[in-house]
């Protein structure tokens, strides 16, 4: 497998909102001032398998970092269920906020 980007998928409940990070690091966090980050479509597949990630382990919110090839195959890394967004664009993060809201909103079991 020869890595061509990363990608964050941020999952809150049912809502989820990906970046395409581009970075000259293998870890993208090592130097996040030469990363970029752009808005991307999460493949269907990885959708369902991220919302049932979250149902499986009784989550609302999860952080999944992938590794995506060339040819666009997507390889998962981890799921943190308290990770990090605020680093993101801003169109990003005021999507995470007011899906993070939203489910609020709705309150507990939900």
């Amino acid at each position: 497998m020869s890595k061509e980007i990363d990608a964050r998928v941020t999952a809150v409940g049912g809502q989820l909102i990906a970046v395409r990070i581009d970075s000259p690091d293998i870890d993208w966090r090592r130097r996040q001032d030469l990363m970029t980050c752009t808005s991307i479509d999460v493949p269907e597949p990885i959708a369902h398998a991220a919302v049932a990630y979250l149902a499986e382990f009784g989550l609302v919110y999860g952080a999944f970092d992938f590794a995506v090839t060339a040819e666009g195959v997507w390889y998962f890394l981890e799921c943190n269920p308290n990770g990090q967004w605020s680093w993101q664009p801003a169109d990003t993060t005021k999507a995470i906020a007011h899906a993070i809201t939203e489910q609020l909103a709705k309150g507990p079991g939900t």
